[in-house]
């Protein structure tokens, strides 16, 4: 799906779960001071976890940040990237828990993307080992050869750090997932706008788009809607032209783009960008599809640098073309497809069922099917029975309603309140973009509400953390 799940650095998670605009967002920032560290490694990973027949093995990069390390039992925390390139480990707030907890950060690259592919090309055969089952056992690889090198390091065997793993949209979804399979390898997780629960026909996501965008903001953009559908049968051409977006020749696909240039603002945390805009040009009478151009033109393709080619087919057809990475995770594995609802949707009704499914066909052929019966009774949904994991929301973030929000036993939930409170504000700040260093909450429209939610996950980790603690010492 391309509308957005996230921003600079290496946000998590578009297209789907907008994987797509998420690795755009990161070819936004190669800014050094965005990072705690670009220095990348390498390790020799498994194809195939699940055959025991296959030996392949591909080179799957990772960073370590030990500045703030505690030699020699501090914490290791593992900071999962997602569906996009992972180039480094990000310096938004996991800088400050890292100084906090005296712990060692390291972060591997999710197999496919950036320099950890197995193959040269993205041809729907090549494609059959990229999955969430893979990468959960690719972190578990990692987590056991990461901690034998560090031991190795410190000249001692049989010694095991506590780790925490930390995760934000997909990787949020991976990092509660990992605690849930593999719960002798990591003291707890953080799932921040973790999408635990896969939807085939996700209509809640465009529901919240209107939530937060509120209702004079909401019903300016449902007319922009309307005015672009009434002229696109007669001066579709000329139409496509205004938003720069005359390659795509699909009106459904078109349509798609313009509902994604308008998501990305209330899923990054910055609604005023195209509100204020919209709503003035709407006070002074002005053409409605020309001041949606407008904000398109400057800022969705302008500064946020999306690729109109990214929304065509054709492309995504192409075994070369690294965007349609996440479009098979999506097809095959969680779907999310953010479909239009049956009533007040601020998307075309072009946007529906059939036209992602058509999509997944044509882009890949037959037997591409997203399974998303079968990925919720293997993970569990909301009821994901794991335990120790904290869950954290932005309230005015669309993929919130695929992430657990209700807490249950052991499994802490909360919700970040305020006006630009999005993906992963908890981690990043507010908005996303640009990155904001240490995710400072200073730029959030309320500061207060980030940081009650850091503070609260904070003493889930630190008990966590002192309960593996003891648990080691008591073993001796």
């Amino acid at each position: 799906m391309r509308a957005l799940l996230g921003f600079v650095g290496s946000l998590l998670m578009i297209n789907a779960c907008n994987g797509w605009l998420t690795s755009r967002i990161n070819r936004m920032s190669s800014n050094s001071s965005s990072y705690l560290t670009k220095e990348a490694l390498w390790l020799n990973q498994t194809l195939d976890h699940f055959s025991p027949y296959d030996d392949r093995k591909f080179q799957q990069r990772y960073y370590e940040y030990l500045d703030e390390f505690r030699i020699p039992d501090g914490p290791i925390f593992l900071v999962i990237c997602g569906e996009s390139e992972c180039r480094g480990i990000t310096n938004d707030y996991m800088g400050v828990l890292a100084k906090k907890f005296g712990a060692a950060v390291v972060t591997l690259e999710h197999r496919y993307y950036g320099k950890s592919s197995p193959f040269k090309t993205f041809t729907t055969e090549n494609l059959k080992f990229l999955s969430s089952k893979q990468a959960l056992f690719d972190l578990a690889s990692f987590r056991q050869f990461y901690q034998e090198s560090l031991n190795s390091k410190l000249n001692r065997t049989n010694i095991e750090n506590p780790w925490f793993v930390f995760g934000i949209s997909y990787a949020g979804a991976l990092s509660a997932w990992f605690r849930l399979k593999f719960p002798h390898l990591t003291c707890g997780s953080l799932a921040s706008s973790g999408v635990v629960h896969p939807i085939l026909d996700y209509y809640q996501y465009d529901q919240q788009m209107g939530e937060s965008a509120g209702p004079e903001c909401k019903a300016i953009l449902q007319e922009v809607t309307q005015l672009v559908e009434r002229r696109l049968p007669s001066d579709g051409k000329s139409l496509k032209a205004k938003f720069g977006a005359a390659a795509l020749h699909i009106d459904a696909d078109f349509m798609y783009f313009l509902a994604d240039a308008a998501a990305v603002v209330f899923q990054y945390g910055n609604p005023d960008k195209l509100c204020t805009p919209m709503t003035e040009a709407k006070k002074a009478n002005e053409d409605l599809v020309d001041a949606y151009a407008k904000y398109v033109n400057e800022y969705y393709i302008g500064t946020f640098g999306v690729d109109i080619e990214g929304y065509t087919q054709e492309y995504l057809k192409k075994p070369e073309s690294t965007d349609r990475l996440w479009w098979f995770q999506v097809c095959s594995e969680v779907a999310f497809f953010q479909v239009a609802p049956l009533n007040d949707s601020i998307r075309s009704s072009k946007i529906d069922l059939r036209y992602h499914l058509d999509l997944c066909k044509n882009v890949f052929g037959e037997g591409v099917y997203p399974e998303v019966d079968a990925t919720n009774l293997y993970y569990g949904g909301t009821n994901i029975a794991g335990s120790k994991i904290v869950f954290t929301n932005g309230s005015q973030d669309p993929w919130r309603h695929a992430s657990k929000q209700i807490s249950s036993p052991n499994m802490p939930a909360y919700i970040v309140t305020c006006h630009n409170c999005g993906h992963g504000s908890d981690l990043r700040g507010c908005p996303q973009s640009p990155l904001v260093l240490e995710g400072n909450s200073k730029n959030c429209s309320s500061p207060e509400a980030v940081n009650k939610v850091r503070e609260q996950m904070t003493e889930y980790i630190d008990l966590w953390l002192s309960e593996c603690h003891a648990a080691s010492w008591s073993s001796m």
